[in-house]
């Protein structure tokens, strides 16, 4: 017997389906919060191997371990040890977002487990055992990969049932549509639109952030009762055609994008690209509502209203306060008495104490409007616009401490507000802070876009708290662009959430003041 086949050999083998196993289940759980989407696992690995020296250096000795696995099996065990204890941080379970064992996550698992049994099989029936250990205990995130892959098609089909139904349903109760989609803004939107509309018909918004297929045909086939006079559906996109589809079978009576940024950045290539998937929205809607301070949007808007679409022209009062239809201009803007909505040059509200961008307000009341809710109705309801959950909300804890709630957010538009907001708190002699893991999906931008905010959050706060690793160079370094223009700052690096929590309550209290600016989930290095 050799010492490709030997006990050692096979030692390999059966280490390596454990930690193969083992490697399997934080897979699939990245692959689950990452909506199943085909390339997130790796995309997400390369990430954690790349995140710290570390998580580098495991994986180099890993991927040594398993090109000398063959010829000497004893390292073979190093690849199984990096494979079992690497990337160091990515915890088997979670704490932020636990893995929930689904019909799909329990497939997904299933199918990568007996992926990697048969190549053990195979690595086992040609003489490699230890080579075919060490790979299935590296290669966990590449299975659970290729099982994603594979059960795309049937998922897609799966799926079709429930949006079947939904459509059936859509067709049956037959409520007007109003479709959101921008790459930030919407979900507040949505519940601006919803709360304005409640006030003279029967409206149903999706839920929380259930802006895809499943989410919306989830929503309507649980929510959507008979006299329902308006759904309000929110529709995200993360590629061309996305949205197109789902306009097939929920068509728009108003469609709407809120905004055009680099969200989604790392996985579109470029905000023309974007610009184009959340334009899909407007193609089957005879009425559209668009947020024209953008000068791209503006663009859209004049598109649509030479092709005979009935087009809103909402500005929270930047560059687009003055174009389009007079009689459908829809503007918000802060006044030194409060915000003020004007329609058509004409005053709707005045004096309200809105912690609400002006342009989200604008959109939800154009989308009112253009339902047919009497200009009455939205202005009486319009002191009471609900604040989104996590969205920049602020509030005094138990203990005297200001707490501005942003954690939903990740773009640049939403962090600048923030920040403004976190200025604005407080009183003399109080202490700010922003907690912050940064922005994520930016692509190219992504590095910049940080190192502006961080720069930025160090000219307002006494202190700069960052999360995690996946941004914390670029973070860093724009706390010290700022510290080197003369700006105290302390600068505080912690590992995860909770140990910035515990810095907060340790080092604020009553009259200080704190924003939670983004959170990531634990999937995230």
């Amino acid at each position: 017997m050799t010492s490709q086949t030997g006990p050692l050999a096979w030692l390999v083998l059966a280490l390596g389906a454990l930690a193969g196993g083992l490697g399997g289940v934080r897979w699939v759980r990245v692959a689950q919060r990452e909506h199943y989407l085909p390339g997130s696992v790796l995309r997400f690995a390369g990430r954690w191997w790349r995140c710290s020296p570390s998580n580098g250096l495991l994986g180099v000795l890993g991927l040594a371990g398993l090109a000398g696995a063959q010829p000497l099996p004893p390292l073979g065990l190093v690849a199984v040890l990096a494979g079992g204890v690497g990337p160091v941080g990515l915890s088997l379970r979670g704490r932020s977002a636990p893995l929930a064992w689904t019909r799909r996550a329990r497939t997904l698992a299933g199918l990568s487990g007996a992926l990697g049994a048969l190549g053990l099989a195979l690595a086992g029936l040609f003489g490699a055992p230890a080579l075919g250990g060490a790979a299935v205990a590296l290669g966990s995130p590449v299975l659970v990969e290729l099982g994603l892959r594979l059960t795309a098609p049937v998922e897609r089909r799966l799926l079709q049932r429930h949006v079947d139904r939904a459509a059936s349903r859509l067709r049956r109760v037959r409520p007007q549509v109003v479709a959101i989609t921008g790459s930030y803004g919407k979900t507040t939107t949505k519940g601006y639109v919803a709360h304005l509309v409640a006030g003279a018909r029967s409206v149903v918004a999706s839920p929380a952030s259930f802006n895809n297929r499943a989410g919306l045909a989830r929503a309507i086939n649980e929510q959507l009762a008979p006299g329902t006079e308006v759904f309000v559906a929110e529709m995200g996109t993360y590629g061309p055609g996305e949205i197109a589809s789902l306009c097939s079978w929920v068509p728009p009576d108003v469609a709407m994008i809120t905004a055009i940024g680099p969200v989604h950045l790392e996985r579109m290539g470029s905000e023309e690209r974007i610009l184009a998937a959340k334009s899909e929205i407007l193609v089957r809607a005879p009425q559209v509502v668009l947020a024209v301070d953008d000068p791209r949007l503006a663009a859209v808007a004049a598109r649509c209203a030479e092709e005979g679409k009935t087009v809103w022209w909402a500005s929270g009062g930047g560059s687009g306060a003055s174009l389009g239809d007079p009689e459908r201009r829809v503007l918000a803007r802060r006044t030194s008495e409060g915000l003020e909505v004007l329609v058509g040059g004409e005053r709707l509200a005045a004096g309200l104490t809105l912690n609400a961008q002006p342009s989200n307000v604008a959109c939800a009341v154009a989308a009112a409007l253009a339902l047919g809710v009497p200009a009455g109705v939205v202005a009486e309801r319009l002191p009471g616009l609900p604040v989104a959950t996590h969205r920049l909300a602020p509030a005094t804890g138990p203990e005297g401490l200001v707490i501005v709630d942003d954690t939903y957010n990740s773009n640049p538009a939403g962090a600048k507000a923030a920040l403004e907001v976190l200025a604005a708190q407080g009183g003399p002699g109080s202490r700010r802070a922003v907690v912050s893991p940064g922005m994520v999906e930016m692509g190219p931008r992504q590095a910049p876009e940080n190192r502006a905010f961080a720069k930025v959050a160090a000219e307002i706060a006494d202190a700069v708290v960052v999360v995690g690793r996946t941004n914390r160079r670029a973070l860093v370094a724009g706390v010290r662009d700022a510290l080197e223009a003369g700006r105290r700052c302390e600068l505080v690096v912690v590992a995860d959430r909770s140990a910035a929590v515990a810095w907060v309550r340790q080092h604020l209290g009553p009259g200080d003041v704190v924003l939670y600016e983004n959170d990531l989930p634990d999937h995230y290095p």
